[in-house]
């Protein structure tokens, strides 16, 4: 059946609507549901039937569709609800066509019929399983999607599982929650031996955190509201785009990431806001203001590989990146060890021979971001894109506190970056060397990697916690796609 713009009736049936009264319902092969219904009603097969079913002599279908208000609301979420429209053919004959037709409409969509899904508990003010419950699980149901359920329990978790499901089962991974599930995921398919075909699998993110960045960028992307239910619609939809992974090393420990880097300002919000956790996304603005009231600013310095049209930021440098601490990786489970043995080693590039640039510090922020919203609220990087082959780069080294206050104020809106006090280019290859606190020099920092602890220096808040790597210098390529 082709539905490319082909409006020919493939059906055209009268038939009997719950108010009594009889009309014709049409079925064109470009997959648009017609009838008469106080005034002209249709639905559109791939934007908003979910599913149908059957009921005795009637049929059912299960829709998402805008609220404009009216009955038959069973839920809504961001302007979107759930519907069924009923109908009964008028002859048995009639009823068995439009089954068969309506199948054949879903099935050409090529939708998810199986998914594994996963459900942090923990993420935002932990409210990820009552969305799943409340506006997911109907949605997938609705849809006549299998789910086979998966709370994650500790932290790395979603990684476990993912480094061993058997994908041969699912049609793709969704995760509801905030990012960091999502990135355990991806280190998890990426730890694998058979990482080539397992990071063909299709992953979802269902916002459910306190960033969502990654889903505000993906909604984002394809002009919807970073909502559960818009998420969940998208995943059914089958909405897909590559995405670059950056690989984060530090002598043999690699991680890999999709979102963000941060050291600084930006590092200290994101991690030390954790104590107020319990006030959502509200946390992060107040905890910056604290920050920017008491001033950090680190030194240290940055080294990377400009991409085309920024060669002319920062010094010229070598190729400079040796590290020989001795990472302290917390290995008090067999199979986290275990999987860090094999799969994708990052990108095959001679970084030596590369163009090499570098700023020194003191820093206040250093911001790297592969995606443009760092949450649903901050647009951290304007002109990121999914899958360029780049990193955003995006540095504060010295500004006024009322400067960089009204700077912050910008970050729901992108213009941050247009300000005389940030750096804003993009980057293909880049060396961290963390330092030590300009007004603390006993004190160092932290590394944030997508919303989580990558490393913490002497003397930070939650220093003593188990990491992924040191604080100490590293270093990240790009995968393109």
């Amino acid at each position: 059946m082709d539905q490319s713009g082909d409006s020919k009736p493939i059906l055209n049936h009268r038939v009997l609507l719950p108010d009594g009264s009889v009309t014709p319902m049409i079925l064109t092969a470009d997959g648009c549901l017609r009838w008469l219904e106080e005034g002209q009603r249709s639905l559109s097969v791939d934007k908003e039937v979910l599913g149908f079913s059957t009921d005795g002599p009637n049929i059912r279908i299960k829709a998402l569709v805008e609220d404009l208000g009216g009955l038959l609301c069973f839920g809504s979420s961001g302007g979107l609800v759930r519907k069924e429209f009923v109908f009964q053919p008028l002859s048995e004959e009639s009823r068995a066509l439009w089954c068969l037709k309506l199948r054949e409409c879903v099935d050409l969509l090529g939708r998810p019929k199986r998914l594994f899904v996963f459900v942090n508990p923990f993420g935002g003010r932990r409210a990820g399983y009552k969305i799943y419950l409340d506006d997911v699980k109907p949605i997938l149901d609705d849809a006549e999607i299998v789910v086979t359920l998966q709370e994650t329990k500790y932290q790395r978790h979603a990684e476990e599982v993912a480094y061993s499901l058997d994908l041969t089962e699912y049609d793709g991974i969704v995760c509801v929650s905030g990012d960091g599930i999502l990135v355990e995921v991806i280190n998890g398919l990426l730890r694998r031996d058979d990482w080539v075909d397992a990071i063909k699998t299709p992953l979802g993110v269902v916002p459910a955190g306190t960033g969502n960045g990654m889903a505000k960028s993906l909604l984002h992307s394809i002009g919807d509201p970073c909502t559960a239910c818009n998420a969940t619609l998208a995943i059914i939809r089958g909405h897909k785009c590559s995405l670059d992974v950056a690989t984060i090393s530090q002598g043999e420990v690699k991680h890999f990431s999709v979102l963000m880097l941060a050291w600084g300002l930006i590092a200290d919000i994101d991690i030390e806001s954790e104590k107020y956790r319990w006030m959502g996304s509200a946390r992060l603005d107040f905890y910056a203001l604290q920050r920017i009231i008491s001033l950090r600013h680190y030194k240290g310095g940055v080294s990377f590989v400009p991409a085309p049209g920024f060669e002319d930021y920062g010094e010229p440098t070598r190729y400079d990146y040796e590290t020989a601490s001795v990472v302290d990786v917390d290995k008090s489970d067999g199979e986290t060890d275990n999987i860090r043995r094999h799969g994708y080693e990052g990108p095959n590039i001679n970084l030596k021979d590369l163009n090499w640039r570098k700023f020194d510090g003191p820093f206040i922020s250093v911001w790297l971001h592969n995606v443009p919203w760092g949450a649903e609220n901050t647009m951290a990087a304007p002109d990121a894109k999914m899958s360029d082959g780049f990193l955003d780069l995006i540095i504060i080294r010295d500004c006024p506190k009322l400067s960089l206050l009204a700077l912050m104020t910008e970050l729901n809106n992108g213009r941050h970056v247009k300000s005389p006090f940030v750096t804003y280019i993009k980057v293909k290859a880049f060396i961290l060397t963390p330092g030590t606190r300009v007004e603390e020099p006993n004190r160092e920092g932290i590394i944030d990697a997508d919303g989580e602890v990558l490393a913490l220096g002497r003397e930070t808040i939650t220093s003593g916690q188990k990491t992924l790597m040191n604080y100490d210098k590293l270093q990240i390529s790009m995968h393109q796609g």
